[in-house]
């Protein structure tokens, strides 16, 4: 299963983010990580003057990221009440994505943890077309958004596996691989139920069964049942390859519920996680492999606008970030 080694962890501005710290200090003692924790700050723009006013862009500045760093060095002083876990306090400044990619990028980062406010608008509809959603876009390494009123553990994972059995390869299904890992070592940690989703369609069937191409209705269902038995055997192959990998006394505590669900995933996926209440949703965020700079597509970003719980968002190995 993966272990996480440098972990980022942003504070948020309201300082609202003393559950989800607790939970990022115990993921590092549980992987072994450092754990670095930082705030952002904004930058004075390019065009102020060196004074405003008589006040310089330092007496400008300063107070603020003392203020700051003075701020996030005593929440990891009120909790962090160990030393198994190695922990640096630092200030990043500038744009929130852009600061935080040129963090990962420089320092090796495997994860980063940041918290979303919900207390006045949806989770996603604040998160759409945010800092946040281009944080999701561009970040090489997995970012996991978690709601600021999470307090307890998750009681449900929903893990979304994406695949098309008539063509994935081998070295296609990595990103699968990496969540459904992930997915399995935070049900563990967690104590979680642990649920996995695969949506699956038949190609052309709407077609097939009406219009010019209509063809008798037992042929179209014989197909479309050929098409459903592929997805469901791919899908067993993947989660046994795993939970097998896991070990025994990890197959004998996890059952997963498995949802092989027909139709759009942009639809079926926010409404299962709806239905089964869900508390985070790990799912990718790039179709294929291998692409430099490949944004999410519209199915990713469509479910992330609906959905209303924490999300842990993973790249497939080999993305590329468009940030430099």
């Amino acid at each position: 299963m993966k272990n996480f080694k440098n972990i980022l962890f942003i504070v948020d501005a309201e300082m609202q983010c003393r559950p989800a710290f607790e939970r990022a200090m115990l993921l590092a003692e549980n992987n072994q990580a450092n754990l670095t924790v930082a705030a952002i700050v904004d930058d004075l723009p390019d065009n102020y003057h060196q004074t405003i006013h008589g006040i310089s862009q330092a007496e400008i500045n300063d107070p603020i990221r003392d203020e700051r760093l003075k701020q996030i060095e005593n929440l990891v002083a009120s909790i962090q009440n160990n030393k198994k876990v190695k922990v640096i306090t630092k200030l990043l400044v500038g744009k929130p994505f852009f600061a935080i990619i040129h963090e990962v990028l420089t320092q090796n980062m495997e994860l980063v943890i940041k918290t979303v406010d919900v207390y006045k608008e949806t989770f996603m509809s604040r998160l759409f077309g945010s800092s946040d959603m281009s944080l999701l876009r561009k970040c090489p390494c997995p970012v996991w958004l978690l709601k600021t009123s999470v307090h307890e553990r998750y009681k449900k994972i929903l893990v979304a596996v994406d695949f098309d059995p008539t063509l994935t390869k081998p070295e296609d299904n990595k990103l699968n691989l990496q969540i459904m890992n992930m997915s399995l070592s935070l049900a563990l940690s967690e104590f979680s139920e642990l649920h996995i989703v695969h949506v699956w369609s038949a190609y052309g069937e709407s077609s097939l069964r009406t219009g010019f191409a209509k063809h008798p209705e037992a042929e179209v269902n014989a197909y479309v049942d050929e098409i459903r038995v592929k997805h469901e055997t791919y899908l067993q192959k993947l989660i046994s390859g795993v939970i097998d990998k896991a070990g025994k006394e990890v197959a004998d505590y996890i059952k997963p519920r498995i949802h092989l669900l027909k139709g759009n995933a942009r639809d079926m996926i926010p409404e299962l996680a709806k239905k089964e209440q869900v508390d985070l949703i790990v799912m990718g965020t790039v179709a294929r492999t291998g692409v430099p700079g490949l944004f999410m597509g519209n199915t990713s970003e469509t479910i992330l606008n609906q959905i209303d719980c924490s999300i842990l968002a993973v790249k497939p190995e080999g993305f590329i970030s468009p940030v430099v």
